[in-house]
């Protein structure tokens, strides 16, 4: 079975670079394209996507302010960002909105892929400097942390630790003699606790 990848972009040149980098992964297939954000609105809920890659800069309305509006409708659906913007404002108010990922358009073929992957799996994709910017925006040791993180167990406290730290999914598997797949369900159960759907929500409500 293919995952279903909508593509809200108004670039036409890169909306279609997008569509065929997903429909030649074989577990992938674009199953809606958007030039604008009130499309999107009106018929995405029709037949939600797995994941949606939106970008911010949209004629009419922003992505940021669609992801917000879509998460209602849509709310099983994952939203990645797709932006030229790296500047920390951009980052955060498409985390606040709802988005689960944020790449810069440079991203190559194969890391897009895995992103999107990722982000099925339960993973919040961005590349390597939107994560430095995201942790460096909270400098957290594990004194800080307060009231949100008691109902996690001690390994779960463990993990956001080490994600508000920058350690990816693998490295955090390595330190702590962990597969993977064990990180990503804590994760999983990370998120359900604490009632968010991103890291950089679970970070920013266990620690001050």
């Amino acid at each position: 079975m293919k995952h279903k990848i909508a593509i809200v972009e108004d670039n036409h040149e890169i909306r279609t670079g997008l569509m065929m980098i997903i429909n030649s992964t074989g577990n992938l297939e674009c199953n809606h394209i958007f030039a604008n954000a009130e499309d999107a609105i009106k018929l995405l809920p029709l037949n939600c996507a797995d994941v949606v890659l939106m970008d911010i800069d949209l004629p009419g309305m922003n992505g940021i302010e669609a992801i917000k509006i879509l998460k209602k409708s849509c709310s099983q659906s994952q939203f990645m960002i797709i932006s030229v913007f790296e500047d920390e404002e951009k980052i955060f108010k498409s985390l606040e909105a709802g988005a689960n990922g944020y790449l810069l358009k440079k991203t190559v073929a194969g890391e897009l892929v895995s992103a999107i992957q990722d982000i099925m799996n339960g993973g919040s994709p961005m590349n390597a400097q939107i994560a430095r910017r995201v942790v460096a925006s909270f400098r957290v040791k594990p004194k800080d942390m307060n009231g949100a993180g008691e109902d996690l167990s001690k390994r779960e406290r463990e993990l956001v630790e080490l994600l508000a730290k920058g350690f990816r999914y693998k490295e955090i598997a390595e330190k702590l003699f962990i597969s993977q797949d064990t990180v990503r369900t804590h994760i999983r159960n990370i998120y359900q606790k604490l009632q968010v759907n991103s890291k950089v929500e679970a970070i920013n409500k266990v620690f001050k």
